[in-house]
């Protein structure tokens, strides 16, 4: 296939998506200079995976909440017994998102040993709303670029682990569960848990960017 005919297909993909101005500019970039190799360069090839795994992002896809205390109330308490403390400020948090649609979304910190349900909280969390259900693992991470990626320039760069999980919920709000973050670790490769501060910090995490995508991401 023609690489100019390639860099029209991914063109037209790029401006069916109605993306923000910058991302639109930098992915248009991107098709341009894939319009200029060489048939079968290497370059081509790492611009056409950067083209594919950003275009494969659910940009502006999103599940519409729908909150119904009572319900919550009922799926709760079917899902777990007891547990009266953590239900009721789960019941809290869908009420202020209830009055105030338009408040960013809420960090819950779950806390206590293996198997006391910390993971069926989230995913009855995820069910009440109606939102998709997304997890990531960090138990022993201890490189930064496992959550902000790689640089493309690299052999084998990806994205790391956010976007990936974004990716593979297909929506952009998806309820995300981040497992064991008290296992992180420090290493030469930098610090993982301040790469989550972006990640979680409401004044800076809707503009997230991850280093292999290179353009802002909304995780709020």
């Amino acid at each position: 296939e023609n690489v100019q005919e390639e860099a029209d297909v991914y063109r037209d993909k790029i401006s069916a998506m109605h993306l923000s101005d910058e991302v639109h500019k930098k992915l248009l970039e991107e098709a341009d200079r894939l319009g200029k190799q060489p048939v079968g360069s290497h370059e081509s090839d790492v611009i056409r995976s950067y083209l594919d795994t950003c275009l494969a992002l659910p940009w502006n896809i999103e599940t519409t909440d729908r909150i119904d205390i009572d319900r919550a109330k009922k799926l709760l308490d079917r899902d777990h017994y007891g547990l009266e403390k953590v239900k009721e400020r789960i019941l809290e948090l869908l009420a202020v998102r209830k009055l105030a649609p338009d408040v960013n979304g809420q960090i819950l910190c779950l806390v206590g040993p293996p198997g006391v349900g910390k993971t069926s909280v989230a995913k009855s969390i995820a069910n009440t709303m109606g939102r998709k259900y997304a997890r990531i693992s960090l138990g022993g991470m201890k490189d930064e670029s496992d959550i902000r990626g790689h640089r493309k320039t690299y052999i084998g760069a990806m994205p790391g682990r956010i976007m990936n999980a974004i990716a593979k919920s297909g929506v952009s709000n998806p309820v995300m569960v981040l497992y064991e973050v008290d296992k992180l670790s420090v290493s030469l490769n930098g610090d993982p848990s301040s790469a989550l501060l972006e990640v979680l910090d409401p004044e800076q995490n809707s503009t997230f960017t991850d280093h292999y995508m290179n353009v802002p991401y909304d995780l709020s």
